[in-house]
Parts: C-alpha cells; sequence; structure tokens
C-alpha cells in the first residue's frame, strides 16, 4: 500500500500542479483584461516539449536538471505520506542547488546570472523555510508531518509570525513578481529565460513539471499551518490553500520586479521580525 501510495502521489502531484499553473495563466489573464489560454494549456505545452529536439550544452548541463527533478519529487514524496518535514526541506534545498548548478554548467552568460540570481533567492528565502520546520516541531513536538496534522489544535494558533513569513517567501518558491529574479514565466518580463535560457525541448519539459511539484510542496506547507485530527479542518486546510495561492497570484501582478538587493533585505527582515519573534514569544509560554 505504501508503494501504490507512493507511485499515486508522483503521478499525481505534478497533475495537480499543472492545473494551479493553468488557473494561475487564466486567472492572470482576467485580470490583466485578456481572455487568455485554457486551463490545460501547461499540459500542451509540455507535450509540445516533449515532441521537440534537446540541444545538449554538455552533458552534465542535462544531468543536473534530471536530478533536482528526483530531488523534488522525493521532497513530494516526503510531505504527503506525513514524513519528517525536516529532511523535505533539506531534500528540496539540494533539488534547488542541482538546479544553479545546471545554470552554470552550460557558460552562458544569461544562465550564469540567472543562477547567480537564484542563488541570492536562496539566501533570502532558505532561512525562513527553516524557521518554518523548526516552528512547526516547537510547537506539536514532532517533525512528522502526520503527528503535525493530528494535533488538537492547529499549528497557526501558535505560530501566526511564522506562517506570515512562510507567505512572504512563497513569493519566492512559487517564482512570482516582485521576486521572480532567476528567470522569467511571463513573456513581458525579460527577452531571455534566464537560468533556463540554454534548457530547449525534454529539458525545458522537465523543468516546467519540476515547477510543479514545487507548487504542490509549497501548498502542503500552507496546509500543515491549519490541519488538524478533526476531520473538518481539511476542509478549512484547503480553503486557506487556495486563498493563498490566490493571494501569490494578486502580488504576482500587483507588483513590478524589484532587484535583488531588496529581496534579500526584505525576506531577511521578515525572518528576523516576524518568524523569529514568534518563535521567542512562544517559548515563554511553554
Amino acid at each position: 500500500m505504501f508503494i501504490l501510495s507512493v507511485i499515486m502521489i508522483i503521478i499525481l502531484a505534478p497533475l495537480a500542479g499543472g492545473l494551479l499553473t493553468g488557473t494561475d495563466r487564466v486567472i492572470t489573464a482576467r485580470m490583466q483584461g485578456r481572455q487568455g489560454p485554457p486551463v490545460l494549456q501547461p499540459f500542451y505545452d509540455v507535450f509540445k516539449l516533449f515532441q521537440k529536439e534537446s540541444i545538449e550544452v554538455n552533458l552534465m548541463h542535462r544531468f543536473y536538471v534530471y536530478i533536482a527533478l528526483i530531488f523534488v519529487m522525493f521532497t513530494t514524496v516526503i510531505m504527503l505520506t506525513g514524513g519528517d518535514i525536516l529532511l523535505a526541506i533539506f531534500a528540496l534545498t539540494l533539488g534547488s542547488i542541482f538546479f544553479v548548478l545546471g545554470g552554470y554548467a552550460s557558460n552562458s552568460p544569461y544562465s550564469l546570472i540567472g543562477s547567480e540570481r537564484e542563488l541570492m533567492q536562496m539566501m533570502a528565502y532558505e532561512p525562513m523555510v527553516l524557521l518554518t520546520g523548526i516552528g512547526l516541531y516547537y510547537a506539536d513536538k514532532s517533525f512528522f508531518i502526520k503527528d503535525i496534522v493530528s494535533g488538537q489544535a492547529p499549528a497557526i494558533l501558535s505560530l501566526p509570525g511564522v506562517f506570515l513569513g512562510l507567505l512572504f517567501i512563497l513569493i519566492f518558491k512559487l517564482r512570482k513578481s516582485p521576486f521572480d529574479l532567476s528567470m522569467g514565466h511571463h513573456g513581458h518580463q525579460e527577452i531571455v529565460q534566464g537560468i533556463k535560457t540554454e534548457y530547449s525541448g525534454k529539458d525545458l519539459a522537465v523543468i516546467e513539471i519540476t515547477h510543479w511539484y514545487e507548487v504542490v510542496i509549497a501548498l502542503t506547507l500552507v496546509y500543515v499551518f491549519f490541519a488538524t485530527r478533526a476531520p473538518v479542518s481539511s476542509v478549512f486546510a484547503v480553503l486557506a490553500c487556495i486563498l493563498v495561492y490566490f493571494l501569490e497570484i494578486v502580488i504576482d501582478n500587483g507588483f513590478a520586479r524589484t532587484k535583488w538587493q531588496f529581496a534579500l533585505k526584505s525576506a531577511w527582515i521578515v525572518t528576523g521580525v516576524s518568524g523569529t519573534v514568534n518563535l521567542v514569544v512562544l517559548s515563554f509560554f511553554r
């Protein structure tokens, strides 16, 4: 049964992420007064990319992208099976590092700049991601998601500051403006695609699928803050995920891309004030 669950997660998670991405594009189009593509357009794009030829810069350039996908899949399986959230965070970080290495391996100036921006983003949001895992452990005395979502009270009650910090850094993880610095998901952002510049065909499709997994991972973190042993809490947790994702879309369409200096400073300020203060205050009631 466990193996079957893992297989279902690996298959269904990117499908859910692709549908969310398609919904994102539809809502974005409506906000901009356009008709926009159909919800299934991301799947059409990926299928078309799989039919195209992949031009390899070198073997390592492709290798790193596939390793990044494996680590992201591993992270998704850990989280959706109720595993160790700290292990999931470390695996997700490793996936991001391999993606950066892929950009460096191409030796393209555009990819190099994109990789450096991706590293800057990681420096900005990783402290808050790690603090989220620590905060959930501190509130529920367990790193395992299955234990956290089986508590009597939702984690959001004791970790409101950590949750606000998570909302802020999800802008980075979901690759939304104003902090989508390393690549452009929208045509108006830049002429070239940053870290993705030298990828094509199947390799570019793998990058898109990796992002679909990351969307599911991000919303799973939100879900954990609201779920408890009460069955009705799952409904509120799903509604929270929908509201958070819609909020991220609104932010994406309401702000222009900012400079990396502001992204780095603002993320650290939010981490220090919202996340750290929340844990310090929580320590006085434990």
